[in-house]
């Protein structure tokens, strides 16, 4: 029962931190959220297979979300780093590991923990 206690309350910090940044760019419309319920959906079913990867849940509900908003909408979170040249997506890293973060990769730089997009 505490393993359940701990996804749920994993699976819950990160809906809650991707629907933050979804917010903070203001693109949690209904559909949007859907995605998101969608992913964490998926990923219970994932960290029930693997105990030991709940620590990942964050950064790979970010990466769901945002893979399926490039299918529908287009490239998301845009980088607020970069002013010149095409518009680009930040990208969440580790692609697999504890405390994810959005980083522009053409700047090099660490824009914010996921959760605490602004």
């Amino acid at each position: 029962m505490a393993d359940t206690n701990l996804l749920e309350q994993a699976l819950h910090t990160a809906r809650a931190l991707v629907l933050a940044d979804l917010a903070a760019r203001d693109v949690a419309d209904a559909e949007v959220v859907s995605l998101v319920e969608e992913s964490v959906t998926h990923r219970r079913w994932w960290a029930e297979q693997w105990p030991q990867g709940r620590e990942f849940l964050t950064g790979l509900v970010a990466q769901d979300v945002q893979d399926a908003l490039l299918e529908r909408y287009g490239r998301w979170p845009l980088c607020p780093v970069c002013d010149q040249g095409d518009p680009h997506a930040l990208e969440v890293e580790p692609e697999l590991g504890p405390d994810p973060r959005w980083v522009c990769h053409r700047a090099g730089v660490v824009v914010a923990p996921v959760g605490r997009l602004a």
